[in-house]
C-alpha cells in the first residue's frame, strides 16, 4: 500500500461511523508513544500502538497473513488488518461463541459499551455462562484486531461489521433486520408522522426527531409492553413468525387487519410495495434483548461411546499398525517390476485401482488410502519416463531396512502432515471429472489441521475411551462454525480421519493408543507446514515398539506344500520366501504355498536347487517335507532346458523331441513357430511374449542373453529416480516462528517511530509532503549530521537505497567521514553506514516536552 493511502486513512477521525480504524494523527501517536495516556484510542492504529510487544506478536501469530510482507509501521498494519480478505480469514478462525459475539457487536450501536454487548448475548434475564465466557471471547477478538476500543467504546472493525451486519441481500445469522432509522430512510415524512400518531406519540417538526422518538418507544421495555398489550392476538402471532428471522415478509395490496395494525403502528415497516420488515428494536424487545436464540458460550463436550482397558487399545492398534506395514509392503512389492501407467491427466486409472484393491484383498477406497499414504511418505512415485509408470522410489529400500516401529512412524508422520485426501478418490471435481488416486487434484489444505484437531480431542478423553462420532463432529462445528455448507469438507475430513487413524493403527477400537498420543505430542498442537521430517514420530515409534511382536527367523513347512509363518518374518527371510512361494492367506500367521511357478520364479532370480534346499533347511522349524523337495528338484531339472533368445525370438533345446512336442501343441499356434534346425525354433513373437506363452503351456523356459547365458531376472530391479515426498499444500501463509515474530515486531515499532516522530521545522527547507521524505540540500544534510554527531541527538532521515527504494529512518549519527555517516539505526535496531549522497534530507526531532 502506498504512503498516500495510509495517510488518507491515518487522519480519519472517530466522528465518522465505522471509519478511522487504520490510522491516527501523528500528535496523538507521538503522545502515546512517549507514554502520555489517552482516555480511549480513536483509531485501530492507536489501539495497536498502545499494545505491548507480546500482544503485537500474538496478533501476527493469530493472523500470519498480516506479515506478508512485514508492514512498514502500525498504520499500515492496521490498514492491512481491515482488508476484506484478511478479515474473512480471521472470522473463519473464530469459534462459535466468539463469532456470536462479533455478530452481536455488528447489530449493536457503534461504538457499544460492554453492558450493551452483554445484554445482547445474555438477554434481559441474564446468563451466567455467557457472563463468564464473554470476557475471554472479547479478549480473543481484541487480540486478533477484530475489535478495538475500551470497554466503554467497543468497536468492530469496519469490514467485519459490513460482513456480519444484516441487510436485505445478506441476512445475519442473528435473524435480525434493519434498525428503525435504516428501515425508514426512504419513507416520506408524512408517513413517519402517521406512525407516530398511531403509536400515541406527539408529532415532531422533522423526520430525524420522529425516527428518534419511534426508536425510543421501541427500546423502552415498559412503553413497548403497553403498546403490544393493545395489539390483536392475530397480530402477535404474525410477530412470532418473524421474531427469530427471517425478518422479512410478503403482504398483499390489501393486507389483513392484523398486518395492517402492525404496519400502522410501525411494528412492521414497508421495504417495498409487497414486502415488510420487522425492525431490529422490535425484534430485540420480543426476544427479551437476545441477539441469538441460543448463545453457545461453552464448547460441547465430546461424549465417550465405549471404554476399554488401555492395554487392549494399545494391542489392537499395534496389530493394525503391523497390518498397515504389510499392506504398504505388499503394494510396493506388487509394483516392484513397474506399476500401472500414469494417466495423461495424472493419477491412476479406475481399472488399475480395482486391480490393486483385488491384489491387496481390500476395498477400492482402502486401496486408495494405502496408495496415497505410500506416495505421501515418498515411497512411491512416477518414474518420469516417456511411458510414465508408477514404481517404488529408492527411499523405499532404505525404509525397508528400518525396524518395524520406525517404519510405521514414518508412515504415520506422513499421514498426519499430508494435505493429500484419499477420501475424495472416486468423487468429482468442479468440472465433473472423476478424481483419481495419486492424481494432482487431491490436495486439501485443511486436512492436516483437521487430523491434528481430531486426535487432540481424542487425547483429551481418558485413556482407552472411544468417542461418540456425532459429539466429536458437533465440537468441531462449534470450533469452526463459518465453514459450513454443502461444500464444507471439514465434517467429512473428520470422519475420514477417524477411519484412517484406525486403518493406520493410530487408534485401536476407536480410542487413541499410547503411540498415537506420542505422535500427536511430537507433531505439536498445530499442523506442520514443512512436510515430513525424520524426527517426527520417533517418540511414537518408541511407544509402539514394545507392542509389536519380534520378527521370527523360521517357518513351519507342511506336507501339503505350504509354509506357515508364526509371526512377522525377518526382512531377508521374508524377501526370499516371497519369491519362492505365493502368499495364500494373511493374518496372525501368514500361509505361503509352493507351486511350480513360484519355484521357477526363484530359479529365474538366480537361485539353484541346492540354494533352495539349503535355505529351507536353515529356516524351517520342521523337517523339509519330501513333496516339497521333489517339487524343487523337478522344476530345477526342467528349468533352462529350453532357451529363449532374440532373433525376433527363438527357442533352442538339445532335446529335439521336446521341440517336436511344442510344435505339435495347438496352443503354440499363436506363437507362429517354425523349425530352423533340429534343436532350434524361430518365432514371430518377441522374447517376452514367447516366454509367457511357453510358461502358459506348462514348460519352464529360461531367457537367454546374446552371449548364450541365462538371463537372471529379479523382482526388485525397477526404481524411480530419487524423489522427495510431496510437500503439503499450505492453507494460507506459513505460521511464523518466534524469531520472525520478534524481528517483525521490532521492525514495525521502529518504522512506526520513524513515521510518527515529531520533527523540528527546518528553516530554508522544503517541507515534506504527508508521508513523504524530507528534502534538504547536500550542504544542509552534511551540517545537520555533523552537528548531531557532536550533540549525540537523533535525526529523521529520508534514504534511497541502491535499488531505488525509498524509506524513512530514525538514526543517531556516530561518525561522519569519507562521504559516509555511521549511525545507530533505530528502525533496524543496529549500527549501519549510509552514503551521504543517498540521504534525501534530514530533520531534527522535536524535544520531548516531558
Amino acid at each position: 500500500m502506498g504512503t498516500g493511502e495510509r495517510d488518507q486513512e491515518a487522519h480519519v477521525s472517530e466522528g465518522t461511523t465505522g471509519a478511522g480504524e487504520a490510522g491516527g494523527t501523528s500528535g496523538a501517536a507521538a503522545a502515546e508513544h512517549r507514554g502520555t495516556p489517552t482516555p480511549s484510542p480513536r483509531t485501530l492504529a492507536e489501539a495497536l500502538r498502545a499494545r505491548p510487544d507480546a500482544s503485537l506478536a500474538a496478533l501476527l501469530r493469530a493472523r500470519p497473513d498480516l506479515l506478508t510482507p512485514v508492514p512498514n509501521d502500525l498504520t499500515q498494519l492496521a490498514t492491512r488488518a481491515g482488508t476484506r480478505a484478511s478479515v474473512v480469514r480471521a472470522l473463519e478462525r473464530l469459534d462459535r461463541f466468539a463469532l456470536q459475539t462479533a455478530q452481536a457487536l455488528a447489530v449493536a450501536p457503534d461504538p457499544a459499551p460492554y453492558p450493551v454487548l452483554l445484554a445482547l448475548l445474555a438477554g434481559d434475564e441474564g446468563d451466567t455462562a455467557v457472563e463468564s465466557a464473554l470476557p475471554k471471547a472479547l479478549a480473543g477478538l481484541r487480540e486478533q484486531a477484530l475489535v478495538w476500543g475500551s470497554d466503554e467504546r467497543l468497536r468492530l472493525v469496519r469490514t467485519a461489521r459490513e460482513l456480519l451486519a444484516p441487510s436485505a441481500t445478506h441476512p445475519s445469522p442473528t435473524g435480525l433486520g434493519p434498525t428503525v432509522a435504516e428501515a425508514t430512510a426512504g419513507m416520506s415524512p408524512g408517513r413517519v408522522q402517521e406512525i407516530l400518531r398511531a403509536a400515541g406519540l406527539p408529532a415532531t417538526h422533522d423526520p430525524v426527531s420522529a425516527v428518534a422518538a419511534l426508536t425510543s418507544l421501541f427500546t423502552d421495555r415498559a412503553r413497548m409492553s403497553a403498546l403490544l398489550d393493545t395489539a390483536p392476538p392475530e397480530a402477535l402471532a404474525v410477530l412470532d413468525r418473524l421474531v427469530w428471522g427471517p425478518p422479512y415478509g410478503e403482504v398483499s395490496a390489501d393486507p389483513a387487519p392484523p398486518v395492517r395494525w402492525l404496519r400502522d403502528h410501525g411494528l412492521l415497516l414497508p421495504t417495498s410495495a409487497r414486502t415488510v420488515v420487522l425492525p431490529r428494536e422490535v425484534a430485540l424487545h420480543l426476544r427479551a434483548g437476545r441477539a441469538h436464540r441460543a448463545p453457545e458460550p461453552v464448547a460441547p463436550a465430546v461424549a465417550p461411546a465405549k471404554e476399554y482397558r488401555p492395554q487392549v487399545v494399545d494391542s489392537a492398534a499395534a496389530g493394525q499398525a503391523l497390518t498397515a506395514l504389510t499392506m504398504v509392503e505388499d503394494l510396493l512389492a506388487e509394483w516392484n517390476e513397474g506399476g500401472p501407467a500414469v494417466l495423461r491427466a495424472g493419477g491412476l486409472s479406475v481399472r488399475d485401482l480395482k486391480r490393486t484393491a483385488a491384489a491387496l484383498d481390500t476395498t477400492e477406497q482402502a486401496a486408495a488410502f494405502w496408495l496415497e499414504l505410500a506416495y505421501a511418505a515418498g515411497l512411491l512415485a512416477s518414474d518420469g519416463e516417456a511411458d510414465e509408470r508408477y514404481a517404488p522410489t529408492p527411499a523405499y529400500d532404505g525404509w525397508l531396512d528400518l525396524p518395524p516401529a520406525e517404519r510405521w512412524s514414518r508412515l504415520a508422520a506422513a499421514w498426519l502432515t499430508a494435505t493429500r485426501t484419499p477420501g475424495l478418490v472416486g468423487g468429482q471435481d468442479a468440472r465433473a471429472r472423476t478424481l483419481a488416486a495419486l492424481g494432482p487434484d487431491l490436495d486439501r489444505s485443511p486436512a492436516p489441521e483437521v487430523r491434528h484437531r481430531v486426535l487432540a480431542l481424542l487425547a483429551r478423553l481418558p485413556e482407552g475411551t472411544a468417542p461418540d462420532p456425532e459429539t466429536l463432529l458437533a465440537r468441531l462445528h462449534w470450533e469452526h462454525p463459518t465453514r459450513t455448507g454443502p461444500e464444507d469438507l471439514r465434517p467429512r475430513l473428520a470422519q475420514w480421519t477417524l477411519t484412517e487413524a484406525e486403518l493406520l493403527g493410530v487408534t485401536g477400537r476407536g480410542a487413541l493408543a499410547a503411540h498415537g498420543r506420542e505422535l500427536l505430542a511430537t507433531g505439536g498442537d498445530a499442523p506442520s507446514r514443512t512436510g515430513v521430517t525424520p524426527l517426527l514420530g520417533l517418540a511414537a515409534a518408541a511407544a509402539l515398539a514394545p507392542h509389536l511382536p519380534e520378527p521370527v527367523d523360521h517357518v513351519l513347512l507342511q506336507a501339503d506344500l505350504t509354509a506357515v509363518a508364526p509371526g512377522p518374518l525377518r526382512r531377508p527371510l521374508a524377501a526370499t520366501l516371497n519369491v519362492l512361494a505365493d502368499i495364500e492367506s494373511k493374518g496372525g500367521a501368514t500361509v505361503y504355498r509352493f507351486t511350480p511357478a513360484s519355484v521357477r520364479r526363484a530359479l529365474d532370480a538366480g537361485q539353484t536347487a541346492a540354494d533352495l534346499h539349503a535355505f529351507l533347511a536353515a529356516h524351517s522349524a520342521t523337517p523339509v517335507p519330501q513333496p516339497l523337495s521333489y517339487l524343487i528338484d523337478d522344476v530345477a531339472r526342467r528349468h533352462g532346458h529350453l532357451r529363449v533368445g532374440a532373433a525376433s525370438a527363438y527357442v533352442r533345446c538339445d532335446d529335439d523331441a521336446l521341440l517336436d512336442e511344442i510344435v505339435a501343441d495347438k496352443r503354440s499356434a499363436g506363437l507362429r513357430l517354425r523349425r530352423l534346425a533340429p534343436t532350434v525354433l524361430a518365432a514371430q513373437a518377441d522374447p517376452a511374449a514367447l516366454l509367457e506363452g511357453l510358461r502358459a503351456m506348462g514348460y519352464a523356459p529360461a531367457a537367454e542373453s546374446a552371449e548364450g547365458d541365462v538371463v537372471i531376472t529379479r523382482a526388485d530391479t525397477r526404481r524411480t529416480p530419487p524423489r522427495t515426498a510431496p510437500a503439503p499444500v499450505p492453507e494460507g501463509p506459513p505460521l511464523p516462528d518466534e524469531t520472525l515474530l520478534g524481528a517483525a515486531v521490532r521492525a514495525i515499532r521502529a518504522g512506526d517511530e520513524a513515521a510518527t516522530v515529531v520533527r523540528k521545522e527546518q528553516p530554508h527547507t522544503a517541507p515534506a509532503e504527508p508521508g513523504g521524505l524530507p528534502r534538504t540540500t547536500a550542504a544542509e544534510t552534511l551540517a545537520t549530521v555533523q552537528a548531531a554527531v557532536m550533540t549525540g541527538s537523533a535525526l529523521w532521515i529520508g534514504y534511497v537505497n541502491a535499488d531505488g527504494a525509498a524509506s524513512q529512518r530514525v538514526i543517531a549519527p556516530v561518525r561522519v567521514e569519507g562521504g559516509f555517516v555511521t549511525a545507530y539505526d533505530h528502525t533496524a535496531d543496529e549500527v549501519r553506514t549510509y552514503p551521504l549522497h543517498r540521504i534525501t534530507g534530514v530533520a531534527e526531532l522535536a524535544d520531548d516536552p516531558a
